[in-house]
């Protein structure tokens, strides 16, 4: 069992966190004031080539693995979660079409997702569904050589920005079907706004990176922007929570270590009493507890990204790896806080952005409950629970 990076994957890292040095904390403490979207960077991201890590090389990605694009995340998850979510679609959120979608479609839709000349969004969450996906009510209906489609979708990330979408519909009704997972249909097609009313939603964190409410009127879909066969849907997405979980959980990780770092500097510099704060062992021991956390949950990261790689079940350490994380961020952005004192509460230190920012992955992109449903399940056999 090796721990060690290969050369590649090293210069893979040091190449990401050469791009990332550009963009420093006051361009993320600025785009978080502004609720601007990190264009700079994403663009930055996109014309290194980086947003075809995952995606095949006949399609102009690079066709590496799930482990390559933690790595990646990981040092992005350092600028916290705007910067994370200003390319998670573009890098590996239409991994259903390179799945499941044909080979006209993946030459057709996948190139400019990697050039970024397009940008994507997701939409699936809807404000009387939650996390129970089957009760979804955006319905797609067959009308000839195209699909119409209506419906409402909420906390659609970067849609302010995108110019397609990825989006899950009931084209049957849930009443008519034998599996309440049965009669859902993906579609990547285009976001046209004059069907789409795109709301944007003020929230906590992550100000940078839009968050919205579709309102969706007889928007028209051709045949040919169907994911797969129709009525599979559910399945398809199915495909992508892996990746996500791996990915998102690289990011939360990288997010904790610039929390710990930056917690850890403070603490060596900051003299009250005539010491510097991190003598002291109330200062000390909550630090050394959150580098074990860290260093555990990279340990089931990359366990997770290692399963996938070699196409093996890796269900449990993914949605493990996405729970340590989770917690993990949010331990070490309170402690970060709580470190600095007073400064820890003003926006010139930074740490407050991340604390703000660490409240997310506790309930998204999966809450924490639902992880562990999943795991009592799959992992010690209990009756399902919901």
């Amino acid at each position: 069992m090796d721990f060690s990076l290969t050369q590649e994957q090293t210069a893979i890292r040091d190449a990401i966190t050469k791009i990332c040095s550009r963009f420093d904390e006051s361009y993320w403490l600025q785009k978080d004031r502004t609720a601007e979207f990190p264009h700079e960077f994403a663009n930055a991201f996109a014309e290194a080539g980086w947003f075809g890590t995952i995606f095949p090389e006949d399609c102009g990605g690079a066709g590496l693995g799930i482990t390559e694009a933690a790595l990646i995340m990981l040092e992005v998850g350092r600028l916290g979660l705007a910067a994370c979510s200003s390319i998670h679609m573009n890098m590996f959120g239409v991994q259903p079409i390179v799945k499941f979608g044909s080979a006209e479609q993946k030459q057709r839709f996948l190139p400019p997702v990697i050039a970024g000349t397009d940008r994507a969004c997701f939409g699936v969450t809807e404000p009387d569904a939650g996390l129970n996906t089957t009760r979804i009510r955006t319905f797609a209906r067959r009308e000839g050589n195209h699909y119409v489609v209506t419906g409402r979708k909420v906390w659609t990330s970067t849609a302010q920005q995108a110019n397609k979408i990825l989006i899950l519909t009931r084209t049957q009704a849930i009443e008519s079907c034998a599996r309440a997972t049965d009669g859902m249909t993906l579609f990547y097609t285009d976001l046209d706004r004059s069907c789409i009313d795109v709301r944007r939603i003020e929230k906590l964190g992550r100000a940078a990176a839009d968050s919205n409410e579709l309102f969706i009127e007889s928007l028209r879909v051709p045949v040919e922007d169907r994911i797969g066969e129709e009525g599979k849907g559910f399945s398809y997405l199915l495909h992508g929570l892996n990746v996500e979980r791996i990915l998102v959980a690289a990011g939360f990780l990288g997010a904790a270590r610039y929390c710990l770092d930056k917690a850890s500097r403070y603490a060596k510099e900051r003299v009250v009493f005539d010491r510097p704060i991190g003598q002291n062992q109330s200062i000390q021991h909550p630090l050394a507890e959150i580098w074990i956390q860290i260093s555990a949950a990279e340990l089931m990261l990359f366990k997770a990204a290692s399963l996938y790689d070699r196409g093996e079940n890796c269900g449990l350490e993914c949605n493990a790896a996405k729970y340590l994380a989770a917690e993990v961020f949010f331990s070490s952005a309170t402690r970060a806080v709580r470190t600095h004192g007073g400064f820890g509460y003003a926006k010139e230190f930074h740490v407050e952005r991340y604390f703000r920012e660490s409240v997310l992955p506790l309930f998204a992109p999966v809450s924490q409950e639902l992880v562990l449903c999943h795991i009592a399940e799959r992992a010690l056999g209990l009756p399902k629970s919901y």
